[in-house]
């Protein structure tokens, strides 16, 4: 456990008034749903950067959620592991990329798709 500095930090002029906290958080109690089917992922690459996913962020990542339209996901096609935005279309599904240098991938329909899990949380660090 982590001790707990305060609630909400203004991000403009600090104030000398705010009080501080003794209590601990738990991290894992605060970003995990279910620990036997959470994973850290580490991001290679800059295809979801305007999600706010950089290349070797650390993503958490629950596979016991069952995947949505526009969910970020971890899929594996035709055994590639990829991160994208899962969108699903009367077409099929679409696995989005979130920077416009990067093309949608568009899953044929004979191609093998599992979706590995869904992303809940981007560690990004500073």
């Amino acid at each position: 456990m982590i001790p707990a500095g305060v609630g909400r930090v203004p991000a403009g002029f600090p104030s000398p008034s705010q009080d501080y906290s003794d209590t601990k958080i738990d991290l894992t109690q605060m970003l995990i749903r279910d620990e036997l089917s959470t994973f850290i992922v580490r991001v290679s690459g800059d295809s979801m950067e305007d999600a706010g996913i950089f290349d070797g962020d650390e993503l958490i990542v629950d596979r016991s959620i069952e995947p949505h339209d526009g969910h970020v996901v971890v899929a594996i096609v035709d055994g590639d592991m990829t991160v994208k935005r899962l969108r699903v279309t009367s077409n099929g599904v679409v696995l989005q990329a979130e920077n416009t240098e990067y093309p949608d991938v568009e899953v044929a329909e004979l191609s093998d798709l599992m979706i590995w899990g869904v992303a809940t949380t981007c560690l990004h660090h500073l």
